[in-house]
Parts: C-alpha cells; sequence; structure tokens
C-alpha cells in the first residue's frame, strides 16, 4: 500500500491509484466514462448501470478472476485488472459487427440448424459469444476461505432505515438481533447502514438462497429458517434463525426504448452513488421524489427533467430553481450514441410529434421496486401493484408472510411508507404481540402508469434494437414473436426467449417484460404471472458453496 492509504492497480496497459478500500469502479471513473464489457451475443458495448452490484456493466477481470463487479470490489494495493468478453478492448470491439451484421438480431432458438454438418460449427461459435469472459487463471489449489455458521433467534437482512429501526425495537426489548448487510458497514454509528448498540452486525454479507421451510417453526423455538450466503471474501455464510426480518428496500427500475442499454443510460441508484462518475449534460427521467434528489445531486448537470407523467411541485421546484427545462407526459424513444450517449429522442404522450435533446446521460428515477425476491424465493405469496409497476409479498399489518417466521418491511413489503407496517410493529410482531398499535392507513389503489406507457411505446415506428434484457440481449422483438406463437405468459416467454435468466436475474427486465406482455396479451398484468424465484438471488462464488457443505464444529457443550 502506497503512502496516505494510496493504492495503485494495473488497468491493462496503464497504472492507476486511487484510496485503499474505495470501490475500483470509482478508480477507474477518474479516467473519464467506463466502458468495460461487452454484451453476449451482439457485443454492444456496456458502461455500468445500477451501481449497486446487481447488473452486468462494470465487470472485470481482477488478478484472474473473471466477472468482478467493479462497484463492489474494493481496491487493494498491486491488483492486475483487466478487461474481458471483447477483442482488442471494449471501446472497439472486432465482434461488434454482428450488431451491424444482425440489424434485427440472431435467431438462437431456430437458427442456423441445417445444413447438419454445419451445426457443430454454429455450435462452438455461439458458446465463444455468450460466455463473460474466460476461466479462471490457473492457480495453486486453495481451499475456499471457512465458513460460519451462526445462530440467531431473530435475524435481520439490511441495515438500512427500516432494517435500523427494527434492530433498535427489538434491542429496545432485551433481545439481541444479527443484522447482515451486502455493503461494507462505517465502524461509526451512522443514519444509514452503520451498527446499531446492542446487535451483532455482518457487513459484506449477502444473502442468497432463503429455502422454503418444511415445516412451521413453533414460537420460542430456534433455527426454524436457514439463511445461505457469502461474504465479500467468498467464504460462505449459513445462518439458522427463528424469525428472519426482511428489510432490504427496494431499487431504481429500467425503461425500454431504443438504445437503453448504451453506456450512459443509468438508474438513479448508480447516480446518487459515491463513486464519482463523470456525470455531464445529464436528462433526469421521472416525475417525483426520486427524480427531485437526482436533479439536486447532480444540480448544473442536469439539461432536463422527463417525466411519463405529471411532474411534482417539489420536483418542479427544484428543476425551475435550476433553470431546468420540463417535459412532463413524455416518453423516451430512442437513445442516440453507440459507444455513448450523445441525444435522445422523446415523444409526447399526447401524440404532437418527436423532437430531440442533446445529452451524455440517462438517469431513470421514474419507478423504484421492491428487493423482495427472496420472500418469493421462501415461497410468500405475492401481488401486483399497478402503481409502481411490480409484484409485492402479501404481508399483514404485522409484517408477517405467509411463510412462518418470514416477515417484510419497508418498501420490500409495501410501495408507500403510509402503507408498510411500522418496524415497531413488526418487532413487536417477531416477539408474539398481537397487537403493536394502530394499523398503516389504507391506500387506494391507483390506476396503473407503466402499461398504457407502454402500450404507446409499441406503436412507434423502429429502426434499431430495442434491447428488453440487457444481461443476455433479448430483444423486444423476440417477446412479441413469443406472444405470437402463443407462449402466453411470463414463466414460458423466459423459457422461450431468456429474458430473465441473466446475472441480475431479471431485476431489470422482468418488471418491464410483464407490463408489455399486458399490452401483447390484452390482459391485466395480474394475470401475466411471475416466475419461480430460483437460487441463488446473486452469483455467488462456488467455493462459499462448497465451504458450507464441510462438517460443522462440534459447539461445546453448555
Amino acid at each position: 500500500m502506497g503512502p496516505n492509504g494510496r493504492a495503485r492497480v494495473r488497468f491493462g496497459r496503464a497504472e492507476l491509484e486511487g484510496n485503499a478500500g474505495e470501490p475500483l469502479l470509482a478508480t477507474i471513473a477518474r479516467h473519464g466514462w467506463p466502458n468495460l464489457v461487452r454484451s453476449v451475443r451482439y457485443h454492444r458495448p456496456r458502461g455500468p448501470f445500477c451501481g449497486v452490484g446487481d447488473c452486468a456493466g462494470c465487470l472485470v477481470r481482477v488478478n484472474g478472476v473473471p466477472n468482478v463487479r467493479a462497484c463492489r470490489h474494493r481496491l487493494r494495493d498491486g491488483e492486475q485488472v483487466a478487461t474481458e468478453n471483447s477483442w482488442p478492448s471494449p471501446r472497439f470491439d472486432v465482434a461488434g459487427a454482428l450488431d451491424l451484421v444482425f440489424p434485427h438480431g440472431v435467431d438462437s432458438v431456430h437458427g442456423l440448424r441445417r445444413p447438419s454438418w454445419a451445426a457443430p460449427l454454429y455450435q462452438r461459435f455461439a458458446r465463444r459469444l455468450a460466455g463473460f469472459g474466460r476461466p479462471p487463471t490457473p492457480a495453486p489449489p486453495t481451499a475456499p476461505p471457512p465458513a460460519r455458521t451462526l445462530r440467531a433467534d431473530v435475524t435481520i437482512v439490511g441495515a438500512g432505515r427500516s432494517g435500523r429501526a427494527v434492530a433498535e425495537a427489538l434491542v429496545h426489548r432485551g433481545v439481541r438481533p444479527l443484522v447482515l448487510e451486502r455493503r461494507p458497514v462505517p465502524l461509526a454509528p451512522t443514519t444509514e447502514g452503520g451498527p446499531v448498540a446492542g446487535t451483532e452486525l455482518l457487513g459484506s454479507a449477502t444473502a442468497a438462497i432463503l429455502p422454503a421451510p418444511a415445516t412451521a417453526e413453533p414460537a420460542g423455538g430456534s433455527g426454524g429458517l436457514e439463511l445461505l450466503g457469502f461474504d465479500d471474501a467468498g467464504g460462505g455464510i449459513r445462518v439458522r434463525t427463528r424469525a428472519l426480518v426482511l428489510a432490504t428496500g427496494s431499487y431504481d427500475a429500467g425503461l425500454v426504448f431504443e438504445g437503453s442499454d448504451r453506456p450512459g443510460v443509468v438508474t438513479a441508484d448508480l447516480a446518487v452513488a459515491p463513486l464519482g462518475l463523470p456525470f455531464e449534460e445529464v436528462v433526469v427521467v421521472g416525475g417525483a421524489e426520486r427524480a427531485r434528489q437526482v436533479v439536486e445531486r447532480l444540480e448544473e448537470n442536469v439539461v432536463a427533467v422527463v417525466a411519463p407523467a405529471e411532474i411534482s411541485p417539489e420536483l418542479a421546484r427544484a428543476a425551475v430553481e435550476r433553470d431546468v427545462p420540463l417535459y412532463p407526459r413524455s416518453r423516451l424513444v430512442r437513445g442516440v450514441g453507440r459507444g455513448r450517449l450523445r441525444a435522445v429522442e422523446l415523444g409526447r404522450r399526447d401524440g404532437s410529434g418527436r423532437f430531440r435533446l442533446a445529452c451524455r446521460s440517462v438517469v431513470l428515477a421514474h419507478r423504484r421496486l421492491p428487493n423482495a425476491q427472496l420472500a418469493f424465493q421462501a415461497g410468500a405469496r405475492r401481488r401486483w401493484v399497478d402503481v409502481p409497476g411490480a409484484y409485492f409479498p402479501v404481508v399483514d399489518a404485522l409484517g408477517r408472510s405467509d411463510v412462518p417466521g418470514v416477515y417484510v418491511v419497508g418498501s420490500a413489503a409495501r410501495p408507500s411508507a403510509e402503507a408498510a407496517p411500522t418496524p415497531e410493529r413488526v418487532a413487536g410482531a417477531v416477539l408474539g404481540d398481537r397487537d403493536g398499535g394502530p394499523a398503516p392507513a389504507a391506500v387506494p389503489p391507483r390506476p396503473s402508469e407503466i402499461v398504457p406507457y407502454y402500450r404507446e411505446l409499441l406503436r412507434e415506428p423502429r429502426r434499431g434494437k430495442w434491447v428488453l434484457c440487457p444481461c443476455e440481449d433479448v430483444l423486444l422483438d423476440e417477446l412479441e414473436r413469443a406472444a405470437e406463437r402463443g407462449y402466453h405468459g411470463l414463466e414460458l416467454a423466459m423459457r422461450y426467449t431468456g429474458v430473465g435468466t441473466g446475472l441480475c436475474q431479471g431485476r431489470y427486465c422482468l418488471p418491464e417484460a410483464i407490463a408489455i406482455l399486458a399490452v401483447l396479451e390484452r390482459r391485466p398484468p395480474a394475470e401475466v404471472g411471475y416466475v419461480t424465484q430460483r437460487p441463488p438471488l446473486t452469483p455467488t462464488p462456488l467455493g462459499a458453496l462448497a465451504s458450507l457443505e464441510r462438517p460443522e464444529p462440534s459447539e461445546p457443550r453448555p
């Protein structure tokens, strides 16, 4: 490590310097907008998209290990970092010619099966294109980091606002919960993500597998649920607990339009993250609180606010104070540019025509979706909520799901804070209370905003590729063909097209696919259905899973 906590890494042929322990993406971003990877089928350029470790836009090779997320990897001195899945570089990739040679996509389901003698050659070529980089560099065999087996009466996943509030309520009532947080946590208490006095906090811990319990655990028992995960070092984590509180929060959704996968199109999660990306000439998409946060964060770099619906007074006030023009009831039709976004084409939802705005980035801040995949994996029932346009777990006023011992709190449980179970009520229910005070206020249902939006967008003429699933390069045309051929419902559409099977596990494409299928099949989104939430939720090191299979050391007798 260099002086004053500095670290140097080799990135290709260049040597980069940054602060030891900061995200690798922040170090790379100081040298310009990162273009780190190419997509798997058409080798389209990709850039960071989510900033929270879920997408495939910032994958790099670190010390011979492929597919490391640069936004989550912490910088260490002397590391060797390289890009993958492109030649000679992500900015100029020879295989990118596929994107031009096949302007309407490649039929990977029915194509190139005849003549039969050519099929093996095609399959070899397809496998070469479909990989995320080369296998790990051979190294002396090493055992995976040791697994940790933890036991707790109550476990909380997520140390954000809701998770901290539940933990504080439990501590106040004499219970010491175990708290798992995916992000590294500071040593000193903070308003969000820091330790809560009286809890056992495990930072840099990702929960990946929550099997459905075989039987209900009686009140007062221990170990009725088993949660599996891993830490940033690759060690496995097994948690056995009586009650599990999911305070996993929410994330910013994607949006489908021509060129929506281009570098420069990002979510608000990335825009507000302290990663130091060089945002300039930004178009913010959204009309409510999240868009206001982005406008206030990026300040003079915002050139316009585009809202699919109306614009809230608070956002309008923030934009007017910064001389930012507003475009309510407009839709994104096309992103212009290849290696980096140069402009966007917009259309008025009243049909009054298109217009173009020059920009270098588009920040999607139009709706927040629940991180409820763990609850679904455990078998919790779900319900479709038209606004924001996503499935939420079914929970009662105390946060209880229909899976024994599993509770959901905060924005992962309900789309608005007013309707969500309060942390105090959830903490009380975990400890056996049946009445934790007044129930949350009922919020009347609102008509869908995203389905009418896509109904209008699908009428737009198309020129280039409309990528529905950036991880797997699944095109909107392929989803339409699936619907035309009778593959109705999201599960069949996923099997036919591959949508939702990429590294993000459908977080950014499946909500959009549901809304689009509702238009194509002319039925409500709730009837389109959902997919089976298969483990793991995030790419998990095989060494972490292997370490969990080792015999556990015998526990000392009391």
